[in-house]
Order: C-alpha cells, then sequence, then structure tokens
C-alpha cells in the first residue's frame, strides 16, 4: 500500500502536494504496487492485456481464414474499429469481441478481488473506472459485464463508468485539490493532466451551485500536446508546459473568466509533500523527474510568478488521484470508494468521504 504523506487532520493543516486529507475525502491509498506470484496486481487488467485478448480472438477466426481485420496487427488496431465490429451485420466478428469482452472481465474481476483484499479497500462500495479504455463502448462493456461476475462471486460492489470522459476527468479533479476558500471570487481555476504520452492543460470552470463552487464543475477550454511525437527533454517540458498555461490564461481572459491564481496539477507517480515524484514517473518526458534537483511545482511557479495580479500556487497530485476526485460530486451517498484508471498501467486509488458539517 502507498502511504499518503500526512495523517488525516482538520481543515487548519497546511496545504501540501500528494496530501491525504482534501477537502472532501481522505486517501487512503494511491499508486498501490502490491504483488503476487505474478508481479503487480495491476498488470491484469490494462489495455496491452485486453488487445492479447482480441489477438487470441482472431487467432480463432484466422483458422478459418475470417480474421474481419486481415493482416493488420492487433496493436495498430483503432479503438473505434474494434468498437464498430459490435453493432456490424458480421455474428462472428462481433462474437470475437465479445469473447476478448469476457475473457478481460474475468482477468478484471480477479484484479478488484486482490485489491480489495489490501487492508484500505476491504469497506469498498463503489468503483469508478476511468482511463482511456473506459471511454468506448468496449470498455463500458466491460465494466458491466467485470460487476456482474462478481457480484455472481458474492462481491457486493457496484462499479461505474466515470462521468466525466477521462481527458476532462483529470483536469476536473484539480478543484477538489483546493479548498473551497481558494475558490471564492472566482470562476475557474488551471488544471494539468501529464502523462506518459500526452500533457494536457485546461481551464476548469467553476459549477454554479451556490453551496459549493467545486460541484459541477466543467472544463470551458484545453490544450493538448502529443509530446510522445518529439520526445522532448525535460526541460523543453516544463517551458512547453508553461507555454499552454499562458495561452490559457489568455483564453480565460477572451471568455471573462476570473482565474484564481491556482493551478492543479495530476502527475503519475508518488507525490511527496515538497512536490518531488518520488517514483513512478519513469515514463514521463525526457526522463529524470524523479531526481532530487527537480521541483515541477516550483519550476511553474518560477515560470509563471504570477496570475492575474495573483501570486501563483501550485497543488500536485498522482494522476489516478486526481481522475478520481472528478466522481466526488457523485459518491455522497457511499462512505469508501475508489477509483481504478485502465490504461498503460492501471492506475488506482482509494478514497473515504469526510463528513461535511
Amino acid at each position: 500500500m502507498t502511504k499518503t504523506n500526512r495523517k488525516p487532520a482538520n481543515d487548519t493543516t497546511p496545504l501540501v502536494h500528494g496530501g491525504a486529507t482534501l477537502p472532501s475525502v481522505v486517501i487512503d491509498d494511491y499508486n498501490n504496487e502490491a504483488r503476487d506470484r505474478k508481479g503487480f496486481i495491476g498488470d491484469g487488467a490494462n489495455k496491452k492485456s485486453f488487445r492479447d485478448k482480441v489477438d487470441q480472438q482472431r487467432k480463432l477466426l484466422r483458422e478459418l481464414a475470417r480474421d474481419p481485420f486481415g493482416k493488420v496487427a492487433t496493436k495498430e488496431l483503432k479503438k473505434k474499429d474494434i468498437d464498430a465490429l459490435l453493432c456490424g451485420e458480421d455474428a462472428e466478428a462481433a462474437a470475437m469481441i465479445f469473447g476478448a469482452v469476457e475473457e478481460f472481465s474475468r482477468d478484471f474481476a480477479a484484479v478488484i478481488k486482490k485489491f480489495l483484499n489490501e487492508k484500505s479497500w476491504k469497506k469498498t462500495e463503489r468503483i469508478a473506472v476511468g482511463g482511456g479504455f473506459r471511454q468506448r463502448r468496449v470498455g463500458e462493456l466491460v465494466i458491466a459485464r467485470t460487476m456482474m461476475l462478481l457480484r455472481g462471486d458474492g462481491v457486493e460492489i457496484e462499479l461505474v463508468p466515470i462521468a466525466h470522459h477521462p481527458d476532462d476527468a483529470g483536469l476536473i479533479g484539480s478543484v477538489h485539490l483546493m479548498p473551497e476558500w481558494m475558490l471564492k471570487g472566482h470562476d475557474a481555476i488551471l488544471a494539468v493532466d501529464i502523462g506518459g504520452t500526452n500533457v494536457r492543460a485546461g481551464v476548469v470552470r467553476f459549477g454554479k451551485d451556490k453551496r459549493s463552487t467545486s460541484k459541477d464543475a466543467a472544463v470551458a477550454a484545453s490544450l493538448i500536446w502529443k509530446h510522445a511525437e518529439e520526445n522532448p527533454s525535460r526541460t523543453a517540458t516544463v517551458a512547453k508546459l508553461s507555454e499552454m498555461l499562458e495561452e490559457l490564461v489568455t483564453k480565460a481572459a477572451e471568455a471573462e473568466l476570473s482565474l484564481a491564481p491556482l493551478i492543479g496539477i495530476g502527475c503519475p507517480g508518488v507525490i511527496e509533500a515538497d512536490g518531488a515524484i518520488v517514483r513512478g514517473g519513469q515514463n514521463l518526458p525526457g526522463g529524470n523527474w524523479e531526481s532530487d534537483h527537480f521541483n515541477l511545482p516550483a519550476a511553474l511557479v518560477k515560470s509563471i510568478p504570477k496570475i492575474n495580479e495573483g501570486e501563483t500556487f501550485v497543488m500536485m497530485h498522482n494522476d489516478g488521484v486526481v481522475q478520481g476526485l472528478s466522481q466526488i460530486p457523485l459518491m455522497t451517498d457511499v462512505s469508501s470508494w475508489a477509483i481504478l484508471t485502465i490504461g498503460t498501467g492501471l492506475g488506482n486509488a482509494h478514497f473515504t468521504n469526510r463528513s461535511q458539517n
């Protein structure tokens, strides 16, 4: 279990990066790296393992010379083409995908059972499933089928797809890193989602609920940089990100949105209180993000010292945590819940709701 870097406390506790206590939830666990005899338990459910299931099903049709994808390698298949087979007229092709969904769902259910054996996960009532895999019809079928398999085995838990598009969820969750008092008097904040393939940055506009500025937040504008195509250095990555954020400040002004001088960041890995990445940042652009001589929040504050005359404040947490935080408005009816993000790996975080007086 990954230990968060401070114990639950009251709202007067100083804000820190990667903190355990946030305004609405306590983070019980994240970036869990538990292992079994086969390796990390999360390795049994990711994008690659689903593609492997598709490939196994394709082999059955290749023997009959009926593979609908012909000679295209499974790893090169587009997600929309896989989805299209589900509603097409080719029954064998649809059965091939359904077969992969069934096999992957069984593996996913087994992975979830292992997480639920972890001490901090034992009381879990609901799990939201996110990541890029979720946004496709195949992903939605996997989520539904996995829940049915779990309940059939006596595991009384609910699985739901995250409500927002995964790209938006990774930005919207940043609003919930900040206490309400930091948002008052403003319309939006800047948010960043850093991944091994892309960097996304956006303007997250607050909801209109008079009781809570963080409820019903939405992305008002966003930019994406596919850095994997450029293989930039770490320094170039920070420079590009700063450029993106400056452009978004301009977009917010043009939209007449009052930006709070805040930047929320979701980033892979274990995040220390000072903003250092302890481990898990090996896939980030340019490498060496875990260096003792590098601190992303500090680098951004140096690059963008002020936002609309206010001194810039940066709050960073694990990207799986941030994506999970986007679900907070939909988790008020449960106490203990979690997020699993299916992507290159299986991101994970567990939350307990704080009582709101």
